[in-house]
């Protein structure tokens, strides 16, 4: 399980940065001519998609967790 600072790092990151920096790098590689523009952006993208996978995997169970019923032990 993950806490919910460690959650909303790690989805700022899978949302926002990740793409933004693919998005970057592709565009200075083809104004600069930067080596490796495809290899360096799929790596991203392939980081970027493995990690929204994860993300989303963690919220499917957290999600069941928080509507499974509650069950009282007897004491």
């Amino acid at each position: 399980m993950l806490s919910n600072k460690t959650y909303d790092v790690l989805k700022f990151i899978a949302q926002i940065f990740l793409p933004a920096v693919g998005t970057l790098y592709f565009a200075l590689a083809g104004i600069w001519g930067l080596p490796y523009a495809e290899q360096v952006v799929g790596t991203i993208m392939a980081v970027d998609a493995f990690l929204g996978v994860m993300l989303g995997l963690s919220t499917s169970a957290y999600n069941k967790q928080l509507a499974a019923p509650k069950v009282d032990l007897p004491q």
